[in-house]
Formats: C-alpha cells, sequence, structure tokens
C-alpha cells in the first residue's frame, strides 16, 4: 500500500513539473535521505572518470550525418514540398510505409565514396562523427539479418555502415552510432501501450530492436558511442527497465561506449534525469539546435553534455529547398562550436548528404571554414573546458590545464578586450596564438585588466592565450568605496 500511495506521489508531482524549463530540474535535487528509491534511475552520480569519457570530453568537435531514404524525395512527395525536417517527410505526407519502403528501388547512391567523406571530416578537424544507423522510417545502412529493409535489398546492396566506419577509423576519427528506437516499418511498434495486445506486440519489438543492437555491437566492434533517439513516446516511457537494460548490455559487449541520456526513461517515465534528477546515461543530449545561456545556465559543468545543430534551421536530412528555413553562416556555426565548449560542452555539426552520395557546395565549403579555422586556433577547443570566469561582451573563454584562452568574435572599438579574473588570479601574460606575439595587459582594477588588440586585426575570430598566477598575499593596493 506505501508503494502504491508513493508512485502515485511521485507521479503527481512529476505532472506538475513538467511546465519547468527543461534542466532546471536538476536544481531541486532532494537531500539524499528523502530521495525516491528506483530501480532503473541513474547508475552515477557526476561525470565518468575513466579514459573513455575523457576521449569523447577531449573531442569537443563532432560531426552528424544523417542518411537515408527521405534524401531521395528531399522534402518533396507528390509534387508538393514540405518545410518540415525532410526525414520526417514520411510523416508530413502521411505515406503508408509500405509505399515509402518503394524508395529502396531508387537508392543507389553512384557518388558515395567513403574514403572522400573521411577525408572532408579530417580536413574539417572533427573528433568524430555520428551517422544514423536506422532513423525513424526504419531503413537501415548496414546489413541487418533481423529486417527486410536495408540497404543490401537496395541497387546499392553494400554495406554503407561497415564503408563508413573503416573510412573515418583510418583518419583516426571515432564513429558514433545515431539509432531510432521508434521505427515506423515495424508493426510491432506502439506509441503507447493500452491493451494486452499492445503490451505483447512491444515485447516483441523490444527483443527485435535488441538483436539489431547486439548486431551493430558486434559486426562494428569499434564504435564509440550510441545516441538514441525516437524514445520520447508513452510506451518507451512505461519500459524504463529495457532503457535501462540497453545501456547495460551495451557497456558488456563494449567496455567504454558511451550512451546519451535520451535513451534513458526511469521506473516512473522520466527522462534524461530521473525522479530524483539525477543524469541518466553518461551525458546529456538534451541540446538540440540550441545552447546552455553562457551565464545562466551554468549548472551544465556539472555533467557532460553534448549539442547537436543543423545548417538550415529545419533539416537534418538533405531537402532540396534550403531557402525554407535560415541557413546558418560559417561564422556563426564556429561560434556555436566554440560557445559549448566554453561552457564544458560538445557541440555536433550536421550534414545531409544528397540521394547520390554527394555533399551539397554549401556543406562542403561550411567543411572547408571550420577547417581553415580549426588548424590555426583548434588548441583552444580540442581538451578544453569550462574556465571559470565572467562571461565578456567580446566572447568566450575556454581552459585547459592552466592555460585560460581568449576566443574574441567582437573585437571592442576601445581595442582593449575587458578581462575579469577570479579572486587570488592574477594575469600575468598574454601572448596571440597562431604564431602571434604578446598583446600589452594593464592592470585597472582588482581582478581587471585590459588586454590590447592585436597591432593588426585578424579579419577573423582570434585567439589570445592568458597566462595566470596566483595572488602572493601581500598589501592590497585598492580600497572598497565607503558608500
Amino acid at each position: 500500500m506505501k508503494t502504491h500511495f508513493l508512485r502515485i506521489t511521485v507521479c503527481l508531482l512529476l505532472q506538475a513539473a513538467v511546465w519547468l524549463p527543461t534542466f532546471s530540474q536538476t536544481q531541486h535535487l532532494l537531500p539524499a535521505d528523502q530521495e525516491i528509491p528506483l530501480e532503473y534511475g541513474a547508475e552515477r552520480l557526476g561525470k565518468r572518470t575513466d579514459a573513455a569519457m575523457q576521449k569523447f570530453r577531449d573531442n569537443r568537435l563532432g560531426a552528424f550525418i544523417h542518411w537515408g531514404l527521405y534524401a531521395i524525395p528531399g522534402g518533396e512527395w507528390k509534387g508538393k514540398v514540405y518545410p518540415g525536417a525532410a526525414e520526417w517527410l514520411k510523416s508530413w505526407a502521411e505515406v503508408p510505409a509500405n509505399e515509402w519502403m518503394e524508395l529502396m528501388k531508387q537508392w543507389n547512391p553512384q557518388n558515395f565514396d567513403a574514403k572522400a567523406w573521411a577525408r572532408m571530416a579530417r580536413k574539417m578537424g572533427v573528433k568524430y562523427v555520428k551517422i544514423t544507423t536506422k532513423h525513424h522510417e526504419g531503413f537501415c545502412l548496414w546489413p541487418s539479418q533481423y529486417s527486410e529493409y536495408t540497404v543490401a535489398q537496395t541497387p546499392y546492396k553494400k554495406d554503407i555502415l561497415g564503408e563508413l566506419v573503416k573510412a573515418y577509423n583510418d583518419e583516426g576519427i571515432d564513429v558514433h552510432f545515431y539509432f531510432s528506437v521508434m521505427d515506423w516499418s515495424h508493426p510491432d511498434y506502439r506509441y503507447d501501450i493500452r491493451s494486452e495486445e499492445d503490451e505483447a506486440a512491444f515485447r516483441r519489438f523490444l527483443e527485435f530492436t535488441d538483436n539489431q543492437l547486439k548486431e551493430l555491437a558486434s559486426r562494428y566492434p569499434t564504435v564509440k558511442d550510441f545516441w538514441f533517439d525516437g524514445t520520447w513516446d508513452a510506451s518507451i516511457k512505461k519500459n524504463g527497465w529495457w532503457t535501462a537494460h540497453v545501456e547495460k548490455m551495451l557497456k558488456e559487449m563494449l567496455p567504454g561506449v558511451t550512451v546519451n541520456s535520451r535513451l534513458r526513461a526511469d521506473d516512473y517515465g522520466k527522462r534524461h534525469f530521473d525522479s530524483n534528477g539525477h543524469l541518466m546515461g553518461d551525458y546529456e543530449s538534451g541540446y538540440e539546435r540550441r545552447l546552455p545561456d553562457p551565464v545562466k545556465d551554468l549548472k551544465v559543468t556539472r555533467w557532460d553534455w553534448e549539442a547537436c545543430m543543423t545548417v538550415p534551421e529545419n533539416q537534418w536530412g538533405y531537402h532540396k529547398d534550403w531557402s525554407l528555413s535560415y541557413v546558418k553562416t560559417p561564422l556563426e556555426v564556429l561560434e556555436r562550436i566554440v560557445h559549448a565548449v566554453s561552457m564544458g560542452g560538445n557541440m555536433v555539426v550536421n550534414f545531409g548528404p544528397q540521394p547520390d552520395g554527394d555533399f551539397r557546395r554549401e556543406e562542403k565549403e561550411l567543411a572547408a571554414f571550420i577547417g581553415r579555422w580549426m588548424d590555426k586556433y583548434g588548441e583552444c577547443i580540442y581538451g578544453c573546458d569550462y574556465a571559470g570566469w565572467e562571461k565578456q561582451d567580446w566572447g568566450y573563454y575556454t581552459r585547459k590545464g592552466d592555460d585560460v584562452y581568449m576566443v574574441v568574435f567582437n573585437p571592442p572599438y576601445s581595442g582593449r578586450l575587458v578581462v575579469k579574473t577570479p579572486p587570488e588570479t592574477v594575469l600575468q601574460e598574454a601572448v596571440l596564438t597562431n604564431g602571434g606575439g604578446k598583446v600589452k595587459v594593464t592592470e585597472t582594477a582588482r581582478h581587471e585588466y585590459n588586454v590590447d588588440m592585436p597591432a593588426r586585426n585578424p579579419g577573423e575570430p582570434f585567439v589570445i592565450k592568458l597566462k595566470v598566477g596566483k595572488t602572493t598575499g601581500g598589501t592590497d593596493k585598492y580600497r572598497e568605496a565607503l558608500t
């Protein structure tokens, strides 16, 4: 009876909290002695500290590949163009699964070159790539023995996923697998469980999904991460035990593998964060097409997190018409990358290959732009973290050990970059990276400095490395104002 009452109380509390902004729940952690007993909640408190997780963290910059049958119609169905996300076209246009899967007969990407994809990623400076092994439509980029909807049943026939894993690994790039649990092609998938028939069907579906995940893990053992999607339906939330089981299963099969928070639901259907406010999975993957506020949301530094972003605002998969939504400039994409790292997160930039297997011109230009900048200034990104210094309008701070980097996007007219250091921290020297020399540092107040702009404006976001020390405890030459 007590357990039943507790479950009802918790459910009511969780329903009452749904209006709260995402991620604010962690500000209301229960005292340890008041936490709710959970069988399927967070498996740890705090960040993972093993070498595999540190590698994930140090990589910082990744790329996303959204490629599937949806690339063929490219947002258009029977003469009508849909402005929504191209990978959701089956849903927007209400296309029956059997009709949608007829697109497999056209899947023959003659310009696909896995090695060229991998070279582009390396030159861009990305350290890992997430690949859509199977999106919501159910089409698999590998020859799964558990589905008829795979590349093996297309004119192309070859294992695209296998080609990509090898090509990226050969270039020194880690491979992560995107996997959609929701599967529009499978007759046993249910959005909710409302009957014994639904329960039996969904049990079969979960077994099918287990088999596909085991197949991926055993067939491609160099995979470093599983990034789950399509886990928001009531059917998944009512089977939190399964999400915990999948995480455990993958980690037993692939020691060191990471799993995103989007997979998980706890005993009460709470996702990402369990009912006690603790992160489930290894990193938070709730930041999609947005970023945390650099001043207000400092709580994200308590755990690992990853943001992912599109270039056209609405599109992950290939869409013929990018003019239907705002398209970010390469400079805007770069700033989002730096923004994420400055708050201790990773950034993954999305690409939606064309049906012929090539990338559109704008994506190639974007990759080249980011790559040129990373080649000059990447030391302020790779292996860097949140610096803990007060945000300034000129740009962002990142930190690697004792080195603090200023990444300047908005040079002030004054020619002076204001730096406010934490207590007991002294700014000793400022040096331009990318072969530049020292720039002048002037102390202006207690823990406040002006750092000069370089003599010649670089004409692009630039980086200054700061050498800092600790105060020696001598006489403070500044006095507080008497008011």
